[in-house]
């Protein structure tokens, strides 16, 4: 399969389902050899792609993966990875926070500081850290989640200051609303009904609409976008 990562290796987290699995298939599509992570010790349905069960919230777990990453060095790393309990700020449990702040935070930062000497050594890499919408703005309940996401973004702009010169473009995606699964499972059609009323293009976005944009952000065209929190969420955050 050849396409614009024809060569290339993509590390994608949290890439078996959802928005996750749509950029681990859009990057395959491109060309590249993808390798995805899940919570789980196996996976189905992952033709075409690479699997590796890993715990990010274990902290021993996560460093032996990190040399693994370390050792395969991807050209692309896509953290996307990430985990949300929705609480009452007072209400918020510290273990509960420091659990989400590992998986949301410490996971990239632990990722990237092992894949960025050999993209830079190589002087070509693509980092893309998927936020969130509420890593601009945010509501009621979200307090760990936001300052997750709030800090992702804050790290991929310290991180881009440090190596865009060598050829390596760190970047955020903060999806909105977006039609997967698991937002299916929870809300319901009642609930996506009152989320669709709040979004000025009316709809969901699809998990490939996503992937598109974490796709040319990740590819050779993009040669000079870096340090950036895109929002992709059809006008939400700014109506």
């Amino acid at each position: 399969m050849s396409g614009p990562l024809t060569g290339r290796r993509a590390l994608v987290t949290g890439g078996t389902r959802g928005i996750g699995r749509a950029i681990a298939g859009r990057l395959r599509e491109d060309g590249a050899d993808v390798l995805v992570t899940g919570t789980r010790a196996a996976a189905e349905g992952l033709e075409g792609l690479e699997y590796r069960g890993v715990d990010f919230a274990d902290p021993i777990a996560l460093e032996a993966f990190a040399e693994e990453a370390r050792e395969w060095a991807p050209d692309v790393l896509v953290n996307n990875a990430g985990i949300n309990t929705l609480s009452p700020f007072a209400e918020i449990a510290p273990d509960d926070f420091d659990l989400i702040q590992a998986v949301n935070v410490r996971a990239p930062l632990v990722l990237c500081r092992a894949v960025v000497p050999r993209m830079r050594e190589r002087r070509w890499g693509r980092l893309v850290n998927i936020a969130s919408i509420w890593s601009v703005v945010s509501r009621p309940g979200r307090g760990s989640y936001s300052a997750s996401k709030f800090a992702l973004d804050g790290l991929t702009a310290a991180l881009a200051a440090e190596v865009a010169a060598d050829g390596v473009l760190a970047n955020c995606v903060s999806p909105g609303f977006v039609d997967t699964e698991l937002t299916r499972s929870v809300l319901g059609d009642e609930g996506i009904a009152r989320l669709v009323a709040e979004v000025p293009a009316g709809r969901l976005a699809q998990p490939e609409e996503i992937a598109a944009l974490v796709a040319w952000l990740a590819g050779p065209e993009n040669t000079f976008v870096s340090a950036q929190n895109i929002v992709i969420d059809g006008g939400f955050s700014r109506s």
